[in-house]
């Protein structure tokens, strides 16, 4: 009975050694009027030729962390990117093949300074406004969601902006940034006595260039004062 029982017991930790670990990366661009989502769409089963997060299985000698970069690189051709742990999701049945586990990724860079390219079993990859993205394969809405809700939250305790927009921008331009994540519609007024008021912002002596309408004045972030505000933290509220 006891090397029934032991058996038995060695039978069960195998079941939990069945289940599989993969990452999904949610990087978020911005193109200067609305906030974007890399996109892939999948060429092989299950989800094919739907739109989809990058995302794939972490190797079994892998770090986490390690796999997360490599996914991303090995499906769009985007290398270097800072990314940060979400959160993970493990519905039982988030995939049609088994039990699998996935951590989220997420990133935030100027979609200007990056190029990206479908490789492996992706067809496309491409960026698609957050405001119109439709189904998703695997539960890639609900992961969506949840990095820009994150994303949303951040917006509201440090400044944004960097990683985002061009070294030099206009004031419309990071309104438009704040709006996009924001999903709100923010004044114009209050909103610029807001973020001069930080110390964050550097004046030049240039402005916009090949614009049909009158040039605004151009911008850069203050990276000292940048990186004060992140450290600090502030409450936007405008």
């Amino acid at each position: 009975m006891q090397l029934q029982s032991i058996k038995s017991q060695q039978a069960n930790v195998k079941e939990f050694f069945k289940m599989a670990f993969s990452v999904d990366c949610v990087i978020f661009g911005f193109d200067g009027n609305e906030l974007k989502i890399l996109l892939i769409k999948r060429g092989e089963e299950p989800f094919f030729e739907f739109w989809a997060l990058p995302g794939n299985l972490v190797y079994l000698d892998e770090n986490i962390d390690d796999a997360a970069g490599r996914v991303l690189t090995e499906l769009t051709g985007l290398d270097n990117v800072y990314l940060e742990q979400v959160e993970t999701f493990g519905d039982v049945g988030r995939h049609p093949l088994g039990r699998v586990v996935t951590t989220a990724y997420y990133s935030l860079v100027n979609i200007d300074d990056v190029h990206v390219h479908p490789h492996s079993h992706v067809e496309k990859v491409g960026w698609v406004p957050v405001s119109k993205v439709k189904q998703l394969a695997f539960d890639h809405n609900k992961i969506l969601d949840a990095c820009f809700g994150k994303l949303k939250k951040m917006v509201r305790g440090r400044p944004i902006g960097f990683e985002l927009l061009p070294p030099k921008f206009t004031l419309s331009e990071l309104q438009r940034l704040y709006e996009s994540i924001l999903e709100q519609e923010l004044d114009k007024r209050n909103f610029r006595k807001k973020m001069l008021s930080m110390n964050i912002l550097i004046e030049l002596d240039e402005y916009q260039e090949g614009v049909a309408h009158r040039p605004a004045r151009l911008y850069k972030f203050d990276e000292i004062g940048y990186e004060r505000i992140v450290q600090e933290g502030f409450s936007f509220a405008v």
